[in-house]
């Protein structure tokens, strides 16, 4: 079974490629045979009419008989086996190329006389001349020739024969025939020798794959770097090495995985300080809660302005916990993966432009300028839901944190493949000691600021969630006026 699949290839091969040689042989054979003697009358034609131009020049400037002339005329004519005889209208002839030009005199006369000539096949007809295929019966000889009438009323005839045409032509076709028996011969075993060479090597290949697909990585392709082949090759040594790599990675990996089981410990102290955090976070809303509703059963105020300050209280901390209740089942579901984050291709420039002109009110209220002067569609891939709540939050920390010159700038910048969205507000730059912490959950940079505005630590938390589910990328910048948060995202492919 081996040995028919080593050799079946380079005899496909071989079939293919000396087929391929003896159709384009018989291709150069066939028009060689069948438009060669063509070629060769057309080439003579153009002679032919070229040595008429020559001559009606030479009459239109009464030149016939000047040396230059006819020193040029009788080169063409000797260059291209031309017999040329000019007689003047009285008669006379002008010049001759040959020594009897009787001949051709008396062919001037049978044209002149005898138009009609059903022995003449005619190739070529215009008012100042006509080339003519004639036969001379006598000597047994075809011509190709020229007979027309000059500017100043000479007439003129040029012929040249075809029979070392069709001899030449016969020749170049039994020699071509030859050359291609040899060349068919010699291209078949050089064919047979390449593509051994080719073969080998993917015969190699397929060996070296089959050990591969099992688990040997100890075999190695033996073939140089230059060829494609063995260029192949050499990816398979590599590919080969990353394998034996990638299993030793995985015997590694499942011994990590022994480590994390004991690393249980460490996940349930985090979960009992995620628990401490949310604990803490609700506790000063529920004291609220609690004390002004005690107040209002006590009637510790009676009048109904203080009544609706008590309620206003209550519901606002009801509010701010639902909220943070909310954010938290939110980051658990990004976290968690629990939830599929659907993509899609949507114009990034009229998200951003609709969300900031539904928050164009809270900019008026606080007096805030804002910057946004992309006009430009900009398309990307995302999940469109989830990039504008990741816009909103910056927008919101922006409006929060926003001072000094009150200017909310948001700006697009294409990199690559990538738009990088940034938020910028003018302000009190971010301590550096709390840049990476300002994405765990329940950090604040500022406490009390933090709780007047409603916050709860946990709209950064899940920005990074959000760009992590879509896998690009976020961050922060202090600048010395202010602070630009940002993320990434695919641009249109």
């Amino acid at each position: 079974m081996k040995k028919k699949r080593k050799y079946s290839i380079r005899v496909r091969m071989m079939i293919i490629f000396t087929v391929v040689l003896l159709t384009a042989l018989a291709v150069c054979w066939l028009t060689s045979y069948f438009f060669l003697q063509r070629y060769y009358m057309n080439n003579k034609e153009m002679v032919l009419t070229e040595a008429f131009s020559l001559l009606d020049d030479a009459s239109g400037d009464e030149e016939l008989e000047s040396d230059d002339f006819v020193q040029e005329l009788s080169s063409l004519c000797e260059t291209n086996n031309i017999s040329l005889y000019v007689m003047g209208s009285d008669g006379k002839g002008i010049m001759s190329t040959v020594r009897d030009s009787a001949v051709l005199q008396r062919r001037l006369y049978r044209y002149l006389f005898e138009r009609d000539s059903a022995s003449d096949i005619v190739m070529q007809e215009t008012q100042e001349y006509s080339i003519h295929v004639n036969a001379d019966y006598l000597m047994d000889i075809e011509y190709l020739e020229i007979i027309g009438f000059l500017q100043k009323g000479e007439i003129f005839v040029a012929r040249t024969a075809l029979e070392p045409i069709r001899e030449s032509v016969q020749l170049a076709n039994r020699f071509f025939a030859q050359i291609g028996l040899i060349a068919l011969t010699v291209g078949a075993a050089a064919i047979w020798i390449l593509s051994g060479k080719i073969s080998n090597p993917i015969l190699e290949l397929a060996r070296l794959s089959e050990r591969m697909s099992n688990l040997d990585f100890n075999v190695k392709f033996t073939g140089g770097k230059d060829a494609e082949i063995d260029f192949l090759g050499q990816h398979m040594n590599q590919l080969s090495r990353k394998l034996e790599k990638t299993i030793s990675e995985l015997k590694t990996a499942n011994n990590e995985l022994q480590r994390d089981i004991e690393q249980r410990e460490k996940i349930d102290e985090m979960r009992k300080e995620f628990l401490s955090n949310v604990s803490h976070e609700l506790k000063t809303p529920i004291a609220l809660i609690q004390g002004y509703a005690e107040g209002l059963r006590e009637c510790i105020n009676d009048d109904p302005e203080s009544r609706d300050f008590y309620c206003e209280v209550i519901m606002d901390e009801a509010g701010k916990m639902n909220t943070m209740v909310k954010n938290l089942l939110t980051l658990n579901e990004l976290e968690f993966g629990n939830e599929v984050v659907e993509m899609e291709r949507f114009n990034l420039t009229d998200m951003v432009r609709n969300m900031l002109q539904s928050a164009k009110i809270l900019f008026e209220q606080k007096s805030v300028r804002l910057v946004f002067d992309v006009d430009e569609p900009v398309y990307v891939w995302a999940n469109e839901f989830k990039l504008e709540e990741v816009v909103t939050n910056y927008v919101s920390n922006a409006l929060n944190h926003v001072e000094g010159e009150n200017v909310v700038k948001v700006t697009f910048e294409k990199r690559d493949r990538q738009v990088r969205v940034g938020v910028f507000n003018t302000g009190k730059p971010i301590p550096e000691q709390d840049l990476d912490r300002i994405w765990d959950k329940f950090y604040k940079v500022d406490k009390a600021r933090t709780r007047e505005y409603g916050g709860s630590g946990v709209g950064l938390s899940i920005v990074k969630a959000i760009m992590e589910s879509m896998h690009q990328q976020c961050g922060v910048v202090n600048y010395e006026n202010g602070v630009e948060f940002w993320f990434t995202v695919d641009a249109e492919a």
